[in-house]
């Protein structure tokens, strides 16, 4: 179970992943000691699956954003089989989902003739629909503990 210590490292490292231990400590309120300790553990619980940086698509050269849903069954199925994707670095994320469609993957291209291209990749696995991302009025924002 998480105490009032680990939920407060959680919402810190979400909100700025490479603070270190010891600003850490201050803004929680114990030692660096514990907060490596606390740090270790929700790593290796699970709790925090990684760390990396947020990178803005558009000012590394992939402007086009677009979420697919995707209709796919048995052995070319993206959700049973990812590895499929392995070799699409447009791919960012896809996400497994219920009702009618099986998952929405999200990708970022360098062109509307690219982001064609790739349609017509991802249309092996299954029936597609995509939908280009114009803005995001809500970016990513840091889970909070329940």
């Amino acid at each position: 179970m998480l105490d009032e210590v680990d939920k407060a490292l959680l919402e810190a490292l979400q909100e700025d992943a490479r603070l270190s231990y010891n600003e850490l400590a201050r803004r929680v309120h114990v030692s660096p000691p514990t907060v490596a300790q606390r740090v270790r553990r929700l790593e290796n619980m699970g709790a925090i699956t990684g760390y990396r940086a947020v990178v803005d698509p558009t000012v590394v050269g992939r402007p086009v954003v677009a979420l697919v849903r995707m209709k796919c069954y048995g052995p070319r199925c993206i959700t049973v089989h990812p590895e499929l994707l392995d070799d699409l670095p447009e791919v960012v994320e896809v996400v497994r989902l219920t009702g009618d469609i099986c998952s929405v993957v999200k990708v970022v291209t360098t062109s509307i003739v690219e982001l064609e291209r790739l349609l017509v990749r991802l249309a092996t696995h299954g029936e597609t629909s995509s939908a280009m991302v114009l803005s995001t009025p809500i970016p990513w924002r840091p889970v909070l503990p329940g």
